[in-house]
């Protein structure tokens, strides 16, 4: 087969061409900005996700089209031609620098998802990083709707403990004991049925999550339900699927409430872990909520 010439822009979108993708970041990061700034934090993860998402897709493309040396080749088990390096960099304005430096930080996204979040919060002189809970149902103004509540209790027969929680959320949990900030739950043990509604900044999600299987390991915890966002590529998403009895991956996402009643939502799905004997009552009652499995 006679090769094939690759022009400037054969093999690249459009939407990458003349800077086109760099001003989709620019107008990420003034979104960003102004969301910390404003403390609006559905619309700053909601722009934090797409800036990340937007990365992940050019990674795809480029590693799909670009050759890695500065000539074009073709691949040995295909008749795929690749674009030069060079032409890829003039026409989409990003060097294969950054595309690697993108390459390794996706490797982890819910973590790099925290520090874009942590580092917006800095800018804009907002509370720290390790205090953050990453604008989701682990934020200690951010409340679990009673309905998910009830279908705990339901399930489990009570809530006999609720380690990462408010003052304010046990209006609704009513939990027979409870641990706040203030009190470091990870430092304590865990009994009984429990609610988890971990707190989502890196890495206290993890540990929280580490707690729990540990604690259920040790026989201390007789049943657990956690909410969490659906951080399916995050490494305690996975520990914690390896262990819990049944998941529940919601249809639609927990439309969570702040102290004054404002609806919260968060810009991703919820999943519910549970561990645990009582699997009948736990699909009965939680498939009204999404799908088990």
């Amino acid at each position: 087969m006679n090769d094939v010439p690759v022009t400037l822009h054969q093999g690249i979108p459009p939407a990458l061409r003349g800077g086109g993708f760099k001003a989709e970041q620019a107008k990420a990061d003034a979104i960003i900005r102004y969301a910390a700034k404003v403390k609006d934090w559905p619309l700053l993860a909601e722009a934090v996700d797409r800036k990340i998402e937007e990365q992940a897709e050019f990674v795809r493309w480029w590693d799909e089209n670009v050759s890695i040396g500065w000539g074009g080749d073709r691949s040995k088990n295909s008749d795929t031609v690749f674009l030069k390096r060079s032409d890829a960099e003039s026409a989409t304005g990003i060097s294969q620098v950054q595309v690697s430096r993108w390459r390794k930080r996706l490797d982890d996204p819910g973590k790099y998802r925290e520090r874009l979040i942590a580092f917006a919060c800095r800018k804009a002189d907002l509370i720290s990083a390790e205090n953050f809970r990453a604008l989701g149902t682990g934020d200690n103004q951010w409340f679990t709707p009673e309905q998910y509540i009830e279908a705990a209790r339901a399930v489990m027969g009570g809530i006999d403990l609720d380690p990462a929680t408010h003052r304010l959320a046990q209006q609704t949990i009513r939990a027979g004991s409870y641990f706040t900030a203030d009190d470091d739950g990870l430092d304590r043990e865990w009994h009984g049925r429990v609610w988890l509604n971990p707190p989502y900044a890196y890495p206290l999600i993890g540990q929280f999550v580490n707690k729990l299987l540990d604690e259920c390991a040790s026989g201390r915890v007789e049943q657990a339900i956690m909410l969490t966002h659906n951080y399916t590529d995050a490494a305690w998403f996975h520990q914690a699927e390896r262990i819990a009895a049944l998941l529940c991956f919601t249809r639609g996402r927990v439309r969570f409430y702040d102290e004054n009643r404002n609806e919260c939502a968060p810009t991703q799905g919820q999943a519910f872990f549970y561990f645990g004997g009582e699997h009948a009552a736990f699909r009965s009652v939680f498939s009204e909520f999404g799908f088990i499995r």
